[in-house]
């Protein structure tokens, strides 16, 4: 099969067009306490799964990766695969038959195939590893046929989209996870145990980034998303603010209990002029010629800073078109130390005017461990993804589905994490005033205990 990637990419890139396919649900902007059509979600607990049977749509580098994890979980079952390119779903399903898998259901051929999967009545979580601006279509419609939804990074674009996930996951009853690994990593979930057992003291302020160098990869002209992500590349053309924040955040905000006992409440943000894309594209191509006319509007670098309701604040950080070693800066600081990350460093009273020397960071580390990666270290490094973190996070999501419990990172976070999208953009446009974030809890926040160490 060969489908023209420019029409695809024309197709999606009118993100209210593409949600438009779903029902509305009479989302506001970005103020406004909207009425609840469901329950709430915190701390939802859908009925266990004794096989989990998962659809997959989406079989770039990232969905490949999923498919094999997947199939090495017990009581996983991956049912059908979905991709507008066929010969990845032959390759992945032939696979699947060699480890002695059924043969899952192939849905190829068209750019509206993957409704078919979600209408499938033995699936019961479909799997969203698609470009960006596919997310909230495929999500809202899986949730709207029975099935639980777990998403690509960012899973939203828009505040109304933000808020069509959180509604449709209401009303339905389904969960609608965010597949963040960067929850997952050693040295988050290390943080996150020192913070439960109040290592740091009360928390006061957080930095979150993701700082990663691509290359030039927007010199390609072929767009494909092997060479490039130029689904990336076109938005980066088209937006401003931080098109990528839930790496960083995700951590931090689950350090600092957001959406459980305190909420973000406002942003500012201000981006740096957007030099190194635009001069480069001009140098190779002339600065007259088309594709320098075709600026890019992404700043080098976007920085946010978040205040929370309950007083502390969160600095966010994006940049990946300078040379910069690769980090998510990943700091929480508290009333008694600090834990920084790239490269790992700690600080606790009485001697916080230095690091921690090694010894006594082994010490650390080997004490405060976090339970999942006791347990399952081992086996995450050996199946790998980033490290094994993929791993750890397919294992916890697969753990809560099969035993009715509650997630981890639930569509409460996944929306607010997501929002930061529109919303640094809104900001940097209007000179970095302060925009507010909705309460996508509307209120539950509250009530709800922050994320407990769990051990499995």
């Amino acid at each position: 099969m060969k489908t023209n990637r420019r029409s695809f990419l024309k197709t999606v890139a009118c993100i209210g067009g593409m949600s438009a396919l779903l029902p509305q649900t009479g989302c506001k902007g970005i103020s406004g306490v909207m009425t609840r059509r469901g329950a709430s979600m915190a701390g939802f607990r859908a009925e266990p799964l004794d096989r989990i049977r998962v659809g997959i749509i989406g079989i770039g580098a990232r969905g490949t990766s999923f498919v094999r994890r997947l199939a090495a979980i017990p009581d996983v079952d991956i049912k059908a695969l979905c991709d507008i390119r066929e010969e990845r779903v032959v390759r992945e399903s032939k696979i699947l038959v060699e480890k002695g898998r059924p043969m899952p259901a192939a849905y190829t051929g068209s750019e509206e195939i993957w409704h078919k999967l979600c209408e499938l009545k033995d699936i019961d979580v479909v799997y969203v590893i698609t470009p960006f601006l596919w997310h909230v279509p495929m999500a809202l419609y899986a949730m709207q046929c029975g099935k639980h939804a777990a998403v690509e990074v960012p899973a939203a674009l828009t505040i109304e989209d933000c808020w069509r996930l959180v509604d449709t996951a209401e009303a339905t009853r389904r969960h609608c996870m965010i597949l963040e690994n960067c929850c997952y990593g050693f040295n988050e979930m290390l943080a996150l145990n020192l913070c439960r057992k109040g290592v740091l003291g009360d928390l006061v302020h957080g930095e979150a980034g993701y700082i990663h160098y691509t290359g030039k990869s927007y010199l390609e002209e072929d767009l494909t998303d092997e060479k490039g992500g130029q689904w990336r590349q076109r938005w980066y053309k088209q937006h401003t603010g931080n098109a990528y924040p839930t790496h960083g955040l995700g951590p931090v905000c689950q350090y600092m209990g957001i959406n459980r006992g305190d909420r973000m409440e406002a942003l500012t943000s201000m981006s740096s002029a957007s030099l190194t894309r635009n001069r480069v594209v001009a140098e190779k191509y002339g600065k007259d010629s088309p594709q320098a006319r075709d600026a890019y509007k992404m700043g080098d670098v976007n920085t946010s800073i978040i205040r929370t309701r309950n007083g502390r604040t969160i600095m966010v950080q994006f940049a990946t078109s300078n040379p910069r070693p690769y980090s998510r800066i990943n700091m929480i600081s508290g009333m008694k130390g600090i834990f920084a990350d790239y490269p790992l460093r700690v600080a606790l009273e009485p001697d916080v005017h230095d690091w921690m020397d090694e010894n006594k960071l082994k010490e650390l580390k080997d004490k405060y461990v976090h339970p999942l990666w006791d347990k399952n270290g081992e086996a995450a490094k050996k199946m790998g993804g980033h490290g094994g973190v993929d791993f750890l996070m397919d294992l916890r999501f697969c753990y809560c589905l099969k035993n009715g419990l509650p997630l981890d990172i639930d569509v409460y976070d996944t929306a607010s994490w997501s929002s930061i999208v529109e919303l640094s953009e809104r900001s940097v446009l209007h000179g970095g005033t302060m925009v507010e974030i909705p309460d996508f809890t509307r209120g539950g926040w509250e009530t709800v205990p922050p994320l407990g160490i769990v051990t499995m």
